[in-house]
């Protein structure tokens, strides 16, 4: 118990110290608090933000700490989509049978990465063939689930109907002895929240844990890593099933929020935004993908408006600019700065210059 709350501090994670856990408290305890002070649509809008938050941490976790850039991520997205609406639809939903769907789904997506990750990191494809691999399987799916449009497309009761997809999956429910409970508006925006806070503070544990840290040894350099006698493929395996799963979390809580699901999902637009969220933020951290995330989905859903093409044309401009002027992202680089800067303020620079010539004056 001891050991977890120390790695929560440990060095692969921004934030530490009584400071930020305050900060982090406080941020919560808002966010638990809001839907009593603003109405059902924003609410309704902040929980569709945080289901995104899910699949960027799982890339983060790739691509940042293991250096694998994956666009398969979509993939494994729309499968447990589709997987949780295929149970839904044909044994319904009462009596808990939504969370063994979305456990279902999960197991699916999980499956699927770990026999594409094994073909890829068994047989010897890394960097950015990596990329190719899986972004050719994204495109795969995606054409295969749009051309499902005829009346033979069905499993069971349900009907896969091609590029308009799937609709009226019902959303998730909890048992109860006064009939169950369904997680709609407030009640979905509270259970996504409780859910983020435990997989960002279970990712922190992670990735500060020894398997985190040869999960960084790796990124930095794989041919090191192995001759000191760590079996890379096996880490990285592990990694990109880690992150499937979160993708595949996603694509469930997506399909339970509009009880639909589509395979424009899985296409190449969709592909690409998560790797956008995450470099923006910053890759090599989880706290800073959360925020440039969230906050880059609000910026999207605020454009579309206008046209969606605008949202398209800005996240490229973001990315662009990242990777020129903020290659550890946006959000990192703020952070390291400010905190620079506090580190050399005229107060503690004189107090550093004074221990300095202290430490060198001589003794007698």
């Amino acid at each position: 118990m001891l050991s977890g709350l120390r790695l929560l501090q440990g060095p692969q994670t921004l934030g530490r110290g009584k400071g930020f856990w305050s900060g982090f408290l406080i941020v919560v305890m808002a966010a638990a608090l809001m839907p009593a002070y603003v109405e059902d649509f924003t609410v309704n809008n902040v929980a569709y933000f945080f289901i995104w938050v899910f699949m960027a941490l799982g890339l983060s976790l790739l691509w940042g700490y293991t250096g694998i850039l994956s666009f398969g991520q979509t993939a494994f997205f729309g499968l447990s989509g589709y997987a949780y609406g295929v149970i839904t639809l044909n044994y319904g939903g009462d009596n808990g049978l939504t969370f063994a769907a979305l456990l279902a789904a999960l197991v699916l997506a999980a499956l699927l990465a770990a026999l594409l990750g094994y073909f890829m990191f068994y047989g010897g494809i890394r960097d950015v063939f990596v990329g190719i691999v899986t972004l050719s399987i994204t495109l795969v799916c995606e054409t295969f689930m749009a051309q499902t449009a005829g009346p033979e497309w069905a499993i069971g009761e349900a009907r896969l109907n091609g590029f308009n997809g799937m609709s009226g999956m019902p959303p998730l429910t909890i048992p109860w002895p006064g009939g169950d409970i369904i997680l709609e508006a407030t009640r979905l925006y509270w259970f996504l929240l409780g859910l983020l806070v435990f997989v960002y503070l279970g990712l922190r544990i992670l990735v500060n844990s020894r398997f985190g840290n040869t999960l960084v040894a790796i990124r930095e350099n794989p041919n090191r890593a192995e001759m000191l006698g760590y079996d890379i493929r096996r880490y990285q395996l592990i990694a990109f099933v880690l992150g499937g799963v979160l993708a595949g979390l996603s694509g469930v809580l997506y399909t339970t929020w509009g009880t639909y699901i589509t395979p424009s999902s899985m296409g190449l637009t969709a592909a690409a935004l998560p790797i956008v969220w995450v470099a923006a933020g910053g890759r090599k951290d989880i706290t800073a993908t959360i925020v440039s995330t969230i906050a880059l989905v609000w910026v999207s859903q605020m454009l579309a408006v206008y046209g969606s093409q605008y949202a398209l044309i800005l996240m490229g401009a973001i990315m662009l600019l990242a990777v020129m002027a903020a290659p550890e992202g946006f959000v990192v680089t703020l952070v390291k700065r400010v905190t620079g800067s506090a580190r050399d303020s005229p107060s503690s620079t004189r107090r550093a210059d004074s221990a300095a010539r202290d430490r060198e004056a001589p003794k007698f």
